[in-house]
């Protein structure tokens, strides 16, 4: 199995409450990501309720039908999502886990920790270095556009 794993992280313009929430609400997501430069095209929350651990969604991408579920939710600091992608036979072909851990800087802004992980399988592992130029691409206009979902003074840190 191949391994894609690397951190970015962006200082958001609200305070930690509301980023964890926008981050939290699954189909909110198809309001503030980009509609360029995304392989995201809509995201369906399939399970009931409040976006809690355990909720499943299904992410409609540029490559196909990707389903998920929220593999770690502890408001509002630590959200990690777990999405994976598998054969006809059921056997995996990619899988990912993108992290998000916040931390409060002040009352009016967030620094957002995230952390991508992604694992390859079969011969998907020769894809790796290319499929880890798409997951930097993918996270950093992620965090871009967050931030810029709350206004003007969102940035790249370190």
């Amino acid at each position: 199995m191949g391994v894609i794993e690397f951190e970015l992280t962006r200082t958001v313009p609200a305070g930690i409450d509301a980023v964890f929430a926008r981050l939290a609400d699954i189909e909110g997501h198809n309001e503030w990501m980009p509609d360029k430069g995304s392989m995201l095209r809509r995201t369906t929350q399939t399970s009931p309720g409040a976006p809690a651990l355990g909720t499943t969604y299904l992410d409609d991408t540029s490559y196909g039908p990707t389903p998920g579920e929220i593999a770690e939710f502890q408001p509002p600091h630590t959200l990690v999502y777990h999405w994976w992608d598998k054969t006809k036979r059921g056997s995996f072909k990619l899988e990912g886990w993108p992290a998000y851990r916040l931390e409060a800087t002040d009352d009016e802004t967030t620094l957002v920790h995230h952390h991508a992980k992604m694992r390859t399988y079969g011969m998907y592992r020769l894809a790796t270095p290319f499929l880890r130029r798409i997951a930097m691409k993918e996270r950093t206009v992620t965090l871009e556009a967050l931030a810029a979902s709350f206004g003007p003074g969102g940035h790249a840190v370190g």
